[in-house]
């Protein structure tokens, strides 16, 4: 349940419970279900916060409207906080400045707004994320996982959760034998020098493996192609022989790769499931399954029938006696549950793989496996370039190396160029890092899971659109004003009075509400639109608003601090999608 941390929907609760008791003599109603039903009118010039009386409308026996009339009228007597009026079957409540900045920009700049708790259910959480496979190139597409999973990890823990981050990364499987295939008996190129270098070959060693497979396919190679890529996976399998060496040796290439990744990206992960760790302890699992009666063989395959879900068939032990995805799926879960003692387990995974999950989740309930239940598949739609759908087989994707390389050199080219011989070459690269960081960050974080993404260097670097630099250089902004001017701590609020500041109090207030929901939803983009509008508000409080040339000290302290509050705000938001804030811009 919703902890009240709100500080101002919890007076309008208590004033409307108060009331409904007392004027009413009903006592039916639960303080929570008012709070949860609080919202903000669809224009500031309503008022701050609304109450739908729709709710309340079987229990008085009225109309919303005229509930909304009567209790609106009943609500002013009294109160020195607010003033409530009826706007159709709605109550809106307009707070005074002086309330409001004692009650959210004093708590946000004590930064207690930051560690209240926001819910009595805690839960130990195990987030899978981020499953790239080795002997591929990691590219634009994977940050979508990458980013998403890293910031429902951050908003979990910000919401009291007991979150534990693993990824499983895929080492084995026809796309691994493909790429030795091709590296020792095709490949005229000379390896690289560097263990970095060497990983972004194997990528392209894939690609270019894949593409041969392709179209030797229907020739007279084809049969002999096929036996030796069973002979590299029966040496994976077996830990033994060439391929299996050579295996050993390229898997720790990738690897290396994916954590100078994760480190770029300022990712770090409790625990690394791998799926070579998973195959021969899956496929003894489902054969124990089989043998107690519990699975079927069709064809020569070990698996379970699905039909009457609607799932078809779920094969888990093909007829050569090797498994498969699913194999391994039904086997993790068993370990991270028994293993690690976690009360649910999220997978996040691209939507392709829906039916793969339903299937999963489907058998392990059907074996008996009791926190079936407990597994929920996170899925997502894919990131696109302007010019369609990306596929490491066919090789049009941007590598994730490139990417940053590129953005990177933009940032400096376009937005720092003018500090060289004020700020060191290493201030200089650093500040790119981060401002690129922050925009791939926030372009995969923006959108809804359930939508594609199109990724666009250009738009997403955009210091004018709803973009990461363009909330990073507010949160610049609003530091170097902080900078420039000292506060104290006199104590004269009533003097924010101006509508541009009015809105910027009510929207900080809001800011937990928005990243409750985002844990309880699994969804980002409530956050990263609540920054956006919240930086749009301070710019044009900042645009509107003279703070350092100001007369009248008490009116320029009050800014300071609402100023402050801005920052505080912004910077632990930004921070939760992962995404850090450079000191200039």
């Amino acid at each position: 349940m919703k902890c009240l941390q709100n500080r101002v929907f919890k007076e309008i609760s208590e004033v409307i419970l108060s009331l409904i008791e007392k004027r009413y003599e009903i006592n039916s109603l639960n303080i929570s279900d008012i709070y949860e039903a609080l919202t903000e009118p669809p224009t500031p010039d309503l008022g701050d916060f609304a109450f739908p009386c729709f709710s309340l409308s079987k229990v008085l026996r009225k109309s919303p409207i005229n509930i909304a009339e009567e209790m609106s009228a009943l609500l002013n007597k009294g109160n020195i906080n607010y003033k409530a009026e009826n706007f159709g079957p709605y109550i809106n409540f307009t707070f005074t400045p002086s309330y409001l900045f004692n009650e959210v920009v004093e708590e946000v700049n004590s930064k207690r707004f930051f560690t209240k708790k926001l819910t009595d259910k805690q839960s130990k959480i195990m987030v899978e994320y981020s499953q790239p496979n080795t002997h591929k190139e990691l590219h634009v597409g994977h940050m979508r996982n990458l980013c998403l999973g890293n910031a429902i990890v951050k908003i979990k823990k910000y919401c009291d959760q007991n979150v534990v981050a693993t990824t499983y990364p895929g080492d084995v499987g026809t796309h691994v034998a493909k790429c030795l295939w091709f590296m020792k008996y095709h490949n005229t190129e000379t390896l690289p020098d560097s263990r970095k270098e060497k990983a972004e070959f194997l990528g392209k060693l894939y690609t270019k493996g894949n593409l041969k497979l392709e179209e030797e396919r229907g020739t007279n190679k084809e049969s002999a192609n096929r036996e030796a890529l069973t002979n590299i996976l029966m040496q994976l399998k077996n830990k033994k022989g060439e391929f299996y060496d050579l295996w050993l040796e390229t898997r720790e290439w990738s690897i290396e790769l994916m954590k100078e990744v994760y480190s770029w990206s300022d990712v770090e992960f409790d625990h690394w499931f791998f799926e070579s760790e998973v195959d021969a302890p899956s496929i003894a699992y489902v054969n124990k399954l089989y043998e107690q009666g519990v699975l079927v063989k069709s064809d020569g395959a070990i698996g379970m029938d699905l039909n009457e879900d609607n799932l078809g068939f779920c094969m888990l032990i093909k007829s050569d006696g090797t498994g498969l995805y699913a194999t391994k799926d039904v086997e993790l879960a068993k370990c991270k549950f028994e293993d690690f003692n976690i009360d649910e387990n999220i997978y996040i995974v691209d939507n392709r793989q829906s039916l793969h999950f339903k299937q999963v989740f489907k058998v392990l309930e059907n074996v008996g496996f009791k926190q079936a239940k407990d597994c929920y598949h996170l899925q997502y739609e894919m990131v696109e370039l302007p010019d369609g759908a990306m596929s490491s087989r066919k090789g049009n994707i941007i590598p994730v190396q490139s990417l940053i390389e590129e953005m990177e050199r933009k940032i400096v080219s376009d937005y720092l160029s003018r500090y060289e011989g004020e700020w060191s070459a290493e201030k200089i690269g650093e500040t790119a890092k981060i401002i690129s960081n922050g925009a791939i960050k926030y372009g995969m974080l923006r959108v809804d899971n359930n939508r594609k993404i199109v990724f666009d260097l250009d738009e997403w670097l955009n210091l004018d659109g709803e973009t990461g630099p363009y909330i990073q250089y507010t949160v610049a902004r609003a530091k170097s004003i902080l900078d420039k001017y000292s506060t104290n701590e006199l104590n004269n609020y009533k003097v924010l009075e101006a509508k541009s500041e009015k809105a910027l109090m009510v929207k900080i207030s809001r800011f937990n509400d928005v990243v409750l929901a985002c844990h309880e939803k699994n969804k980002t983009f409530m956050l990263t639109g609540y920054l956006y509008e919240l930086a749009k508000l301070f710019n044009s409080f900042y645009a509107n608003n003279k703070i350092g040339s100001l007369s009248d000290e008490a009116i320029k302290q009050s800014r300071l601090k609402l100023v402050n509050a801005v920052y505080y705000t912004l910077e632990y938001g930004l921070g939760l999608l992962g995404i850090k804030c450079p000191d200039r811009m």
